[in-house]
């Protein structure tokens, strides 16, 4: 594996991405694991340029995230976006891996958490996902926890997702999260999302119902300062497109058992239940994460218009008061 001769490590950001922040435009970051590891080819090329054109179409610029040759870059051109589609041997890189990942010359797509901390370390403030890793079932005995968390306690950031996948002890995150002093919203719900679902059943505390609250809840989130931490816009699957929740109980419940009778524990416990889920509802759980990707995706598009508006008021009458005083 080549070297990255480059002493610099610092994100690459597109010149489209760039010209964005500096104008106080938009700014959306997309992970790029969806596109390199969740999907088939070549459906998955299609869908990473219909979610950047869901960004585009609410007036905001896409920044999709990943790894080439030893640099991280925010916001991809064409080419780069279709060599993370059609290259097999872009890795899979979390946060962790980033440090070996640039400093070896590797190539790899981005997790939640490389994505989290490439874009805020990239300047960008808001960030659109499926749905967050969490804490593993059997966590007693696994210790089997997602990087996601950590790095979501210390990346100040806002995160819209559907929640974390329904194949964790969603409980038990809630819990851990409340922990890291990570803030929850509930968009247009009072329960937190189960990702295939609209609802896992638990509750959360706050609920938000415009991207003018959610931008509101930012900013007062940034005036108080404090420890960074991320800030989660939890934004429920539209009902008619989330996986059948009884279809979707007794699959779950049928792989959990084969785990235990085939000795399934620890990492190969995740991609087993995610297989079983794909295979036993004929697809019908992909089609409900890319609906919920698509929706987190559109409203992160909306909530970082009201934010870009609500700073160019903000200048504007700054400028207005600044006059009269003159």
């Amino acid at each position: 594996m080549p070297q990255n001769t480059d002493t610099s490590y610092e994100p690459v950001l597109s010149a489209e991405v760039r010209a964005a922040l500096a104008g106080g435009l938009p700014v959306v970051a997309l992970e790029s694991t969806i596109i390199a590891h969740g999907l088939p080819r070549p459906r998955n090329l299609r869908v990473a340029i219909e979610l950047e054109g869901i960004v585009r179409s609410a007036g905001g610029v896409p920044a999709t995230i990943a790894v080439l040759d030893g640099r991280a870059h925010v916001g991809l051109e064409k080419d780069q976006l279709e060599r993370v589609a059609g290259d097999p041997a872009v890795r899979k890189l979390g946060h962790r891996d980033l440090a070996p990942a640039l400093a070896l010359g590797a190539s790899g797509a981005t997790t939640v958490s490389a994505t989290a901390f490439l874009a805020a370390r990239a300047g960008l403030r808001f960030f659109a996902t499926g749905g967050l890793g969490g804490v593993h079932r059997e966590w007693a005995d696994s210790q089997d926890e997602s990087a996601d968390l950590r790095l979501l306690a210390r990346t100040g950031i806002t995160v819209v997702c559907a929640g974390v996948k329904s194949i964790l002890d969603v409980p038990a995150t809630l819990q851990r999260l409340e922990t890291l002093g990570v803030g929850i919203l509930g968009y247009g719900t009072g329960h937190f999302p189960g990702f295939y679902l609209r609802s896992s059943g638990q509750p959360v505390d706050w609920t938000v119902h415009s991207p003018e609250e959610v931008v509101e809840v930012v900013r007062a989130k940034e005036a108080l300062g404090g420890p960074e931490a991320a800030l989660i816009v939890a934004n429920p699957v539209p009902e008619q497109d989330q996986l059948d929740p009884a279809l979707h109980d007794r699959v779950l419940a049928e792989a959990l058992d084969a785990c235990r009778e085939r000795g399934i524990t620890g990492q190969g416990v995740t991609p087993f239940l995610l297989d079983q889920l794909m295979r036993r509802t004929e697809g019908a759980s992909l089609e409900a994460n890319l609906a919920a990707v698509r929706g987190n995706v559109r409203l992160a598009a909306r909530i970082a218009a009201a934010a870009a508006a609500a700073a160019a008021a903000a200048a504007a009458a700054a400028a207005a008061a600044a006059a009269a005083v003159r």
